[in-house]
């Protein structure tokens, strides 16, 4: 369903499933369906995420936002843990990333 990589992946799937509630705004669609989030992995000793994601640009005027309700939605989800987000564009987003209920959404 997703290319999101992940040290342990029982805890990243029940991550996405908190990430489905956050939306590009612009779009209409979640992160998780736009292929936005990259990485999460799991520091269970020190309690910490680490969170590799995205924007669909560089240049998003929504982006901090965006950024701000990932760290929110995981910080809900395990609230014992720190949760570090890291903003990255190589590889660029691009529409490949979008997985095929988004594009039925997107109607592409």
């Amino acid at each position: 369903m997703n290319n999101v990589i992940s040290n342990l992946p029982l805890k990243c799937t029940v991550a996405l499933a908190a990430l489905q509630d956050v939306y590009d705004p612009e779009l209409g669609l979640n992160v998780v369906d736009l292929g936005l989030i990259y990485q999460l992995d799991f520091d269970e000793e020190a309690h910490k995420i680490f969170c590799r994601m995205t924007l669909t640009t560089q240049f998003c005027p929504m982006g901090a936002s965006i950024k701000t309700s990932v760290e929110n939605a995981l910080g809900l989800a395990f609230p014992d843990d720190e949760i570090n987000i890291a903003l990255t564009f190589d590889p660029p987003w691009s529409y490949d990333l979008i997985s095929e209920e988004g594009r039925a959404f997107l109607g592409k």
